[in-house]
């Protein structure tokens, strides 16, 4: 759920926090990259997330623009998700988030003897 105290500060940072500052929506949008994804594979390939709470945050990402959603008139039906061009301006701050926590992480993997 949006956090509208967030979406609606005067401050910029606060307001892009607002719209891509959960757990979810970054990694959603990570996973999507380039390509057009439908939402079973979207499903299979996020861990950990509900059917219910990727739907909903596939919804948010389309009302802030950041996704499409294109729908086919075919049976069964069939909709697939694509990165708009301000989620595809969202990548690069993505991969130098990555690069920042491969840089400072401390590693947590169980080292074996």
């Amino acid at each position: 759920m949006k956090d509208e105290r967030f979406c609606n500060s005067n401050c910029p940072f606060t307001r892009a926090i607002g719209t891509i500052g959960n757990k979810w929506k970054p990694i959603i949008i990570n996973v999507i990259g380039t390509r057009t994804i439908r939402f079973g594979q979207l499903d299979a390939i996020v861990p950990h997330i509900s059917r219910k709470v990727l739907a909903e945050q596939l919804k948010e990402l389309e009302e802030d623009g950041l996704l499409e959603r294109l729908a086919y008139k075919e049976l069964p039906p069939r909709v697939d998700y694509k990165l708009s061009e301000k989620g595809l301006a969202f990548l690069p701050i993505l991969e130098s988030i990555k690069e920042w926590n491969m840089k400072y992480e401390v590693a947590l993997i169980p080292h074996r003897d």
